[in-house]
């Protein structure tokens, strides 16, 4: 079991939180049509969340971050989620997946480089998923290949869906150092590529049905040389358990981002069931409209109490593989169904678009799809299962 994690002294985390929360509904809120027409986090806002530092939450403090912990990142990740997912979504990046490998795998001399970067607002990506393999990394086809003098590697291929690519100023790259599918997915390893490195190039952003502002695309890499330090952890073979590790992080903040922004869309549906009318009184009078309010509350209720269970285990040192999957599974498919009674509770308005209604419908699609399918993650739970059944039998 791994050394537990205090984080931040909670009475300052308290009063961080509460400017946090302040921040969301009289800042972030009211920029909303902004993002939504522009398809872009406003430059001021984004310069203020980096003085704010949210880039570096969890970064350690002797290097420029908050140092918070796992629980404390996903309250944030919660508040946050409150407004519309572009916020969240530009910075979260850098705390979870980028940071939690660097911090899992990195040598001391590569988080000495990249925690005060990334911590002072450098924007991070992480490049797993391919055109032709995402959780399946026997076929991933993105190759490092060691230079003759031995000093550097060559990266080439093509990584896709990329969140932040368009506007990232580093990469974690997983790429193939081994021909063969070695076990463990020992043939992958991962690279710290700075996106101005000469043959790294960008997709246009690609058009989403949800989550104005939050930018995803390919990444291109086209014979490009990094330095030898770049492999992270200075062994090949690792990468993959690095990043199935940071992953574990990632779908934490799905889950927290998922619970979040169901907890906005239900307070939404509050505030219109008890304004609009039906014979003569407030929708929000009728028992099936309360039916679908208190079964929310209710769903909501039950993955709030998942987040501060599976981050505290996390903080513990405890493997939580199975629980933050079974976590990010049921907030993300929770939101969906929370997002569904919403536009239910509007009626005829909830298809429209001037009604927030039907925006976070779709925003909150992508949360059942990214950091691990709803699918890809119920076999991951059930082998863990499975496996924990046997070794105790």
């Amino acid at each position: 079991m791994a050394a537990s994690n205090p984080g931040m002294d909670e009475d300052v985390f308290a009063q961080f939180l509460d400017q946090l929360d302040r921040y969301v509904r009289e800042r972030l809120l009211p920029a909303e049509p902004d993002v939504i027409a522009n398809d872009k986090v406003p430059d001021d806002i984004l310069e203020e969340m980096k003085e704010m530092g949210l880039f570096g939450l969890t970064v350690p403090e002797e290097h420029g971050g908050a140092g918070l912990n796992t629980s404390q990142y996903a309250q944030v990740v919660y508040t946050m989620a409150y407004a519309a997912p572009a916020f969240r979504s530009i910075f979260s990046i850098n705390v979870g997946m980028f940071n939690s490998a660097l911090k899992n795998g990195g040598t001391p001399e590569q988080q000495a480089e990249w925690w005060p970067r990334i911590a002072g607002g450098e924007i991070a990506c992480f490049g797993l998923t391919e055109p032709g393999s995402g959780s399946d990394s026997a076929a991933m086809q993105t190759t490092a290949k060691p230079d003759p003098d031995g000093n550097g590697w060559t990266l080439n291929g093509t990584k896709r869906y990329i969140t932040n690519a368009p506007h990232a100023d580093v990469a974690l790259i997983m790429a193939r150092t081994e021909k063969e599918a070695l076990p463990k997915n020992a043939h992958v390893s991962a690279f710290l590529v700075p996106m101005d490195t000469p043959g790294v190039s960008t997709g246009s952003p690609d058009k989403k049905m949800g989550q104005a502002g939050a930018h995803i695309a390919d990444v291109m890499l086209d014979d490009v040389h990094v330095p030898g330090d770049a492999l992270l952890g200075g062994e090949t073979g690792k990468g993959f358990r690095f990043a199935m590790m940071s992953l574990d992080n990632g779908r934490i903040s799905v889950g927290a981002a998922s619970a979040g922004y169901a907890r906005r869309a239900l307070d939404s549906a509050l505030k219109y069931a008890t304004e609009r009318k039906a014979f003569g009184e407030p929708i929000a009078n009728f028992q099936l409209i309360q039916q679908m309010l208190a079964e929310s509350e209710t769903e909501i209720y039950a993955a709030e109490c998942m987040m501060r269970d599976v981050t505290a285990r996390v903080d513990r040192g405890e493997n939580t593989i199975r629980q933050a999957a079974a976590f990010k599974v049921f907030a993300s498919e929770m939101c969906g169904r929370v997002m569904d009674r919403v536009v239910q509770i509007y009626g005829g308005a909830g298809y429209l678009a001037e009604y927030d209604a039907e925006r976070f419908f779709r925003d909150a699609r992508i949360y059942r799809i990214y950091e691990g399918t709803t699918q890809i993650l119920q076999l991951q739970i059930a082998k863990h299962m499975l496996r924990d059944f046997q070794a105790n039998v």
